[in-house]
């Protein structure tokens, strides 16, 4: 599936800006699966320096500092990107959840990437009520594809999908506790869940279809920046992206941005201002199927 990828991001503020650093998580990755035929990145003002390079998870990032007055900053990144992503495996035949946990506890081989992310992480601390309440999914040599199957649909059946409840910085307990948030929100506890029991997830940012394939159900937290869980199953299957807010498996419905250990690796827009007083912010997104 082909998409065009509009995404425009307006700060608007009340006094004049001298200086400006921003850190932009912006541009899709190019991955097995996800081919990136185009992408663009404009800001206005024009920064007065750029870099581009990639962060320690691999991701797209480039820096703008912008050493002149200024009450508006835009920035716009436009792309067209092919999305085919492998199926997963038969979930009966990966492996029982113990022993990818107890891989990723060793070590060694692809073992040692993914095992950093089964650590806490500033967003996502120790949480063990949110292990408690993946265990009913993940019983003694379960394969852990059943397992995360099971609790990508049960966070989908189980929480409301609520906007304005929560906010950038809600932890994971309160989201437990009101059963209610958004696709941030749902990611980031089935991560704590996940963590909890010793098993390695990321957060992974990017957008998805608005409109989906006719005869569907309509999908929650389209139109917007989406955010989903990559677990790992393995050494033998690797990664798997599942979506807890749509109960999807990620195959051509999304498109990657980037992934950390939690939002705050990924912002889109992160920076240090000198001014600029009060200010707003305004974000427009656009996926487009070609």
């Amino acid at each position: 599936m082909k998409y065009r990828v509009g995404h425009t991001t307006t700060y608007t503020y009340a006094d004049k800006v001298d200086l400006a650093s921003h850190m932009l998580h912006l541009a899709p990755r190019s991955l097995p699966g996800q081919i990136v035929l185009d992408a663009k990145l404009l800001a206005t003002p024009l920064p007065t320096r750029s870099h581009a390079a990639r962060d320690h998870f691999g991701n797209h990032v480039a820096w703008m500092f912008l050493d002149k007055p200024h009450d508006r900053f835009v920035v716009t990144v436009t792309a067209e990107v092919d999305v085919e992503f492998a199926a997963p495996p038969p979930a009966a035949e990966t492996m029982p959840w113990e022993q990818v946990a107890e891989a990723a506890r060793i070590g060694g081989g692809d073992s040692w990437a993914a095992a950093e992310f089964v650590f806490d992480s500033p967003m996502i601390p120790s949480e063990p009520n949110a292990g408690a309440y993946a265990a009913p999914s993940f019983p003694p040599g379960r394969p852990i594809l059943e397992c995360l199957l099971d609790l990508n649909a049960r966070i989908r059946r189980e929480f409301a999908f609520k906007s304005g409840v929560t906010t950038i910085n809600t932890p994971v307990a309160r989201v437990l506790a009101q059963r209610a948030g958004v696709c941030q929100d749902f990611t980031h506890l089935m991560i704590a869940a996940l963590r909890a029991l010793g098993l390695p997830a990321r957060y992974v940012s990017g957008y998805l279809r608005t409109k989906p394939p006719p005869g569907t159900i309509a999908r929650r937290g389209a139109d917007q920046s989406h955010a989903w869980v990559g677990a790992w199953m393995g050494p033998a299957h690797g990664w798997v992206d599942l979506d807890p807010t749509n109960n999807l498996v990620v195959r051509d419905e999304h498109v990657v941005l980037a992934w950390g250990r939690d939002y705050g690796d990924i912002s889109p827009v992160r920076g240090v201002i000198l001014g600029g007083g009060r200010h707003s912010v305004v974000v427009g997104v656009d996926l487009e199927a070609l």
